[in-house]
């Protein structure tokens, strides 16, 4: 929401998430919501890794609840709750994965590209709920 001073926050060690719940955004698609966080960075002069990005969606999200004891990670004992994602849903996204330059260039390009297409399975404690019938394999 706004131009959310990310380094300023994390120098001082403050808790911080990535989320969205569409009262501070425009999509309920954590891609969409990581690409518009790495805009909202460089408009400030900022980076924003893919790296970093995927941990405020992840453990950092859960550190920031103070939930990091049970999710936010695959760690033995937590809860499954994820999704698989597709890198290569449409031909687009194919074709700029097929020039990725290692995982951190591969997050970036699905951070920065994807959308709701990618979400090939979404899991709930462990099991599978969801399937995308249009995946491809």
């Amino acid at each position: 929401s706004g131009l959310f001073p990310l380094k300023k926050t994390w120098e001082k060690q403050v808790k911080v998430g990535l989320g969205t719940d569409i009262g501070a955004g425009t999509s309920f698609c954590q891609l969409q919501t990581l690409n518009e966080a790495y805009k909202v960075q460089q408009l400030q002069g900022e980076k924003l890794s893919a790296f970093e990005s995927l941990y405020h969606a992840t453990l950092g999200g859960a550190k920031a609840l103070d939930l990091d004891n049970q999710l936010g990670n695959f760690n033995i004992g937590k809860e499954a709750d994820f999704i698989m994602l597709n890198l290569n849903a449409t031909k687009l996204q194919a074709l700029r994965q097929s020039r990725a330059k290692g995982i951190e260039d591969a997050l970036f390009a699905l951070m920065t590209m994807g959308d709701d297409r990618n979400i090939q399975a979404t899991y709930i404690y462990g099991e599978k709920v969801y399937d995308n019938p249009n995946k491809s394999e």
